[in-house]
């Protein structure tokens, strides 16, 4: 996928998560959860197409960051801010499933999950230079 379409996909999920933060993060859970996880794969996936370190066809995988060893596996080359981004991608990967899938979660789970989400998007913008 092309940079821009990357772009285009994470202003929206970033909309989504502003418009759940608005309404209530207790009452949009499963919101938060897939669009966390959408924007934290678009943020790495921009990143590394403009380091020119996976190919345009590359696609990551979210479930991919539920594994240190596929983490390993699949990212072997080095990149800015390379272990904050995985650990962070990592932490809103865990929190996923239960948030989309599973039973209501305590608001400082969300908190966390927002203040991860923010970390990454702030490194984001550094490294890219890209307006949100």
């Amino acid at each position: 996928m092309k940079i821009e379409s990357h772009l285009e996909n994470l202003r929206e999920s970033i909309e989504e998560i502003e418009a759940a933060v608005t309404k209530g993060i207790e009452k949009r859970q499963r919101t938060l959860g897939f669009h966390t996880s959408a924007a934290a794969i678009d943020m790495l996936e921009i990143l590394l197409h403009e380091k020119n370190l996976i190919d345009p066809g590359f696609i990551i995988k979210h479930e991919w960051f539920n594994s240190k060893r596929k983490i390993d596996e699949k990212f072997p080359f080095d990149f800015p801010e390379k272990k904050s981004i995985l650990a962070l991608i990592m932490n809103i990967e865990n929190v996923r499933n239960k948030l989309c899938y599973g039973r209501r979660q305590d608001e400082f789970i969300l908190e966390k999950l927002l203040r991860d989400f923010n970390s990454l998007k702030k490194i984001f913008l550094e490294e890219t230079k890209h307006e949100l």
